[in-house]
C-alpha cells in the first residue's frame, strides 16, 4: 500500500502561482512513477504531468506545457508540481497518482487506475 497526502492548493489570482506537493508514505516511493491529474466540476479527470520513478523522465499535458513543472525528491517521499502563469482554466481538484508504469503510457489516466491515489487538493484561479 501507499498512501498520498497532496497539500498546497488555495485560491490565486490568474497570473499567479502554487506548489503542490504529494507526500507518500508506504513501500519505497523510488519504485513508483508519479503523475498529477485534475478535475473540473462536471469534467473528466485528466492528465497533467508524470515523472518516472528516477525524474529522467517527464512529460507534460499541452495544457500546461511551459507553465507546469513536475519534480520529485525521492529521499523525501515527496513529488510537486510548480505552477505558474495560473489561469481560470486551471481551476480543479489536483489530484497525484502513483503507480507501477509497465508498457504503459503515463499520459492516459487509465494507465494509473490500479496505482494509489491521493484524496486531492483545490485549486481556484480567479480572474
Amino acid at each position: 500500500q501507499v498512501q498520498l497526502v497532496e497539500s498546497g492548493g488555495g485560491l490565486v489570482q490568474a497570473g499567479g502561482s502554487l506548489r503542490l506537493s504529494c507526500a507518500a508514505s508506504g513501500r519505497t516511493f523510488s519504485n513508483y512513477a508519479m503523475g498529477w491529474f485534475r478535475q473540473a466540476p462536471g469534467k473528466e479527470r485528466e492528465f497533467v504531468a508524470s515523472i518516472s520513478w528516477n525524474g529522467g523522465t517527464t512529460y507534460y499535458a499541452d495544457s500546461v506545457k511551459g507553465r507546469f513543472t513536475i519534480s520529485r525528491r525521492n529521499a523525501k517521499n515527496t513529488v510537486y508540481l510548480q505552477m505558474n502563469s495560473l489561469k481560470p482554466e486551471d481551476t480543479a481538484v489536483y489530484y497525484c497518482a502513483a503507480n507501477v508504469l509497465v508498457r504503459l503510457d503515463p499520459r492516459h489516466v487509465s494507465s494509473w487506475s490500479n496505482g494509489y491515489w491521493g484524496q486531492g487538493t483545490q485549486v481556484t484561479v480567479s480572474s
